[in-house]
């Protein structure tokens, strides 16, 4: 753990040089009186500052953001009436003139020596983010060394990006009162910010010296403007071999094929990629971020084919990541693209008690319903109910070679034939390749390979990335009104008569 920064200090590191304009008046009086008047009386001339949370706006990489930051000098950054007070009218405030919200929480809690009237400030400050939010606009959160309590059970916990200091100690129960409580001490190893990351609860661990970098590229994203983008011209759509559904299915299954990480590395801009469901699940099958595809902002949900073979089929976690992403799409006003690489969800004891078909369930109904334009790219393998989780969009883009099918050949061989010898044959009846799909109504446009993505990676991701980037500027421009009714419309006609 390095040496513990003050709230300015943080702040002068973060912002651009002389930018900081504090927007703290005086703090509300809460008629201290006797010790605790004493208390507040030293802890101003140690911190320096005259409570335990600071506020103001400046400007990060140029692009003017409001921050608050709690200062740990002050008794132990705990939270009374008057800070949360101040850091309520701060939240308030950045709403109003519609800035972005950086936070930098360190406490250790609701503060003791004002009781319950400071335990449930918490909900006021809660209410404030909610707004926030709810007005589209970006809240991230830096967690400092120590952030515990009522701190980390509010403004703490809420971030659309939340980030951890190496090493904090991060928890609800504080672990000296937890010994205190229980007669033995909090396990080691639970209250730490790497493990926290682990548990899907944080986005990334990083030292504050890189917080300002990782910060200005989500900002990149979360206030990249949604109208007036540039228009490419009219993509023209390659003549396409009529490949049989076998030998698609076997390029895409080839290792050497390229996937979601290298379809952002070298397609996509300002990528930050988050982590797990923020409920204590991270399932590497699935990848979460933020990215640019030209001047077209997004969030991402991408399958990784190579994290499961690795790390096993995408469980129910996965998808409740899934549901995350959305719900970001949904709060920023953001477009969602998903990206379809799977060999199936989870077929296990653990995924069936862990909910995967209801899980697979609410992915289908949030995406049908999203607010957000959607936009999805059938990357390679669709298999089951993981891929099809995924597929529901106002438009759908494929590879060549990939395939959507609901078993792969050989589990629907095996069903129809008793045996697996017949997948080739089911592959083709099934109508699961990209000419079919495209044929049926399923896809709108088909990315050509030329002749095997495997063999040209990164031409075919940046002829990926310019179709994604075409379809998410003409969805921005389409009435949001028009677009759900037309998605809603696109999936009532599939299969049904004419």
């Amino acid at each position: 753990m390095t040496t513990r920064r003050g709230a300015l200090a943080l702040l002068e590191l973060v912002l651009d040089d002389g930018s900081l304009l504090r927007w703290d008046g005086d703090p509300v009086d809460v008629a201290a009186s006797g010790s605790y008047a004493d208390e507040l009386d030293a802890a101003r001339a140690r911190s320096g500052v005259d409570e335990a949370v600071i506020t103001g706006a400046g400007r990060l990489n140029g692009r003017r953001v409001a921050v608050a930051a709690g200062e740990f000098g002050f008794l132990a950054g705990s939270v009374g009436v008057a800070a949360a007070e101040r850091l309520t009218a701060g939240i308030e405030r950045a709403t109003a003139e519609r800035l972005p919200l950086l936070t930098a929480a360190v406490s250790g809690g609701t503060r003791m020596q004002e009781g319950t009237l400071a335990f449930v400030q918490m909900v006021k400050i809660t209410d404030a983010i909610a707004a926030h939010k709810a007005a589209g606009l970006p809240f991230l959160v830096y967690l400092r060394h120590p952030t515990t309590g009522g701190v980390f059970a509010s403004w703490g916990s809420l971030g659309h990006v939340t980030v951890g200091e190496p090493g904090a100690m991060i928890g609800f129960l504080g672990p000296r009162v937890y010994e205190a409580l229980y007669g033995h001490p909090f396990p080691p190893g639970v209250q730490v910010a790497e493990n926290l990351y682990a548990r899907g609860l944080l986005d990334a661990v990083l030292p504050a010296e890189q917080l300002a970098e990782i910060a200005d590229r989500a900002l990149a994203v979360l206030t990249a403007p949604r109208t007036g983008l540039p228009h490419s011209r009219e993509l023209p759509k390659e003549a396409l071999a009529d490949v049989p559904a076998w030998e698609s299915i076997t390029r895409s299954r080839r290792s050497e094929r390229p996937g979601v990480r290298r379809l952002l590395r070298v397609a996509a801009t300002d990528v930050v990629t988050l982590n797990g469901t923020g409920q204590g699940e991270a399932d590497p099958g699935l990848l979460l971020a933020l990215a640019r595809f030209g001047d077209a902002p997004c969030v991402v949900l991408g399958q990784d084919r190579r994290t499961q073979a690795l790390a096993g089929p995408m469980g129910p976690g996965a998808l409740r990541e899934a549901r995350r992403g959305m719900r970001l799409a949904a709060e920023l006003g953001l477009p969602l693209v998903t990206v379809i690489d799977t060999p199936g969800a989870a077929l296990s004891t653990a995924a069936e008690e862990g909910g995967v078909a209801g899980e697979i369930a609410r992915c289908l109904s949030e995406l049908v319903t999203l607010d957000a334009p959607t936009l999805c790219l059938l990357l390679g393998e669709g298999t089951g109910g993981g891929a099809l989780a995924l597929m529901p969009a106002d438009r759908v883009v494929c590879a060549q070679h990939a395939w959507l099918s609901p078993l792969p050949p050989e589990g629907a061989s095996a069903i129809v034939h008793h045996d697996t010898g017949h997948a080739a044959e089911m592959a083709a009846a099934q109508r699961v390749r990209s000419l079919d799909l495209l044929r049926d109504g399923i896809v709108d446009r088909i990315v050509a390979e030329h002749d095997d993505a495997a063999d040209e990676p990164e031409d075919f991701c940046r002829r990926a990335g310019h179709v994604l980037r075409y379809e998410l500027v003409r969805l921005l421009d389409e009435p949001a009104a028009d677009r759900r009714n037309d998605r809603h419309e696109r999936y009532r006609r599939l299969g049904s008569p004419a």
